[in-house]
């Protein structure tokens, strides 16, 4: 006869491959995925990105097969990163909204080639100004907020009229919620496109490979003073209600990984919205190096990592590793 209190006996509850499974109160699946895709001003490109392996700057006519059997295999979403080399970059990030440059041109490609799959467009304007900053600035490089929300909510909305189901402004000036809300109802689109708010973007040291990958590095200075700080948990949560307040209908925590804390504090700040988090390009990167270097199994951490997200209440993920996903959940 066992002396252990009946309390103490967890292990019959898990002893079993699908009952370690069932312990999970949410589970990744592929509707869960959003893919980040870089699109660039070249129709032929297919260029890889030497900071994020496995991953390439695509030109619109490369879309098809690029996109054709992540498609067959179950890819139900994207968001787009417009990566323009070949046009005209200025104060105001003019091209962003550009009815040909790449975002605008891949909305319309994929809803051609795929009805089904759900398109959302990053919104910011640091790839298309010719200073990196994802804002209009005053003469002395500061941020100058009112005519910066005015711009992105215009770049929001010729995103929406092309087609796009979701827009993500990640570009953290203030008030920029409620203005695109207003401008997405003014023309017609409130109730036919998505708004998600990058509520909670801290200035992290692992945007590296994306600012390779979209040329978006600022020419001076840093993001630090519209970013969050690593350390501003109160900040955080008082994003995330202000976006909330302002009108998002789903809120997104970014990076991932570090941050937590911060995606469990907002699915308790806004228990009724869809909360995404974004696993960044320097998550990623770390996660392939060191299953490179033998730390451990890239599948195993990378599974890991997510239902690390999940358990703190992410409904939805961007992440590189959605074309690996897409087949490891076959399984």
């Amino acid at each position: 006869m066992s002396n252990m209190e009946i309390s103490s006996i967890l292990q019959g509850g898990y002893h079993h491959p699908l009952a370690r499974q069932w312990q999970a109160q949410r589970q990744l699946t592929k509707a869960m995925l959003m893919y980040p895709i870089f699109i660039t001003d070249d129709p032929q490109a297919n260029v890889p990105i030497q900071a994020l392996p496995g991953q390439r700057r695509w030109g619109v006519d490369r879309l098809k097969e690029f996109l054709d059997p992540l498609v067959l295999k179950g890819l139900k979403s994207v968001i787009l990163f417009g990566v323009p080399f070949n046009c005209q970059k200025d104060g105001r990030g003019t091209p962003a909204d550009d009815p040909e440059g790449p975002v605008i041109s891949a909305i319309r490609k994929i809803k051609e080639l795929y009805p089904s799959v759900y398109i959302a467009t990053d919104v910011c304007l640091c790839e298309y100004t010719s200073h990196g900053h994802c804002g209009l600035l005053h003469e002395d490089g500061t941020i100058d907020t009112e005519p910066s929300v005015e711009r992105l909510a215009q770049v929001a909305v010729a995103y929406a009229k092309a087609g796009a189901h979701c827009v993500a402004p990640s570009d953290m000036m203030d008030g920029r919620i409620r203005a695109m809300k207003r401008a997405l109802m003014d023309a017609g689109l409130g109730n036919k496109c998505t708004l998600m708010s990058y509520s909670a973007k801290f200035a992290s040291a692992l945007y590296g490979p994306f600012r390779e990958a979209a040329g978006s590095a600022p020419s001076f200075g840093d993001r630090k003073c519209y970013q969050l700080p690593p350390n501003a948990k109160g900040l955080a949560r008082r994003a995330v209600k202000r976006d909330t307040d302002e009108g998002a209908d789903i809120i997104m925590v970014k990076p991932a990984l570090p941050y937590l804390d911060i995606i469990s504090d907002a699915a308790q700040i806004a228990p009724d919205h869809p909360l995404a988090c974004y696993q960044v390009s320097g998550e990623y990167a770390m996660i392939v190096a060191g299953a490179e270097a033998g730390v451990y199994d890239l599948k195993t951490m990378a599974f890991e990592a997510c239902d690390s997200m999940l358990r703190a209440g992410a409904t939805l993920i961007l992440t590189y590793f959605t074309p690996q996903f897409l087949d490891w959940l076959e399984v």
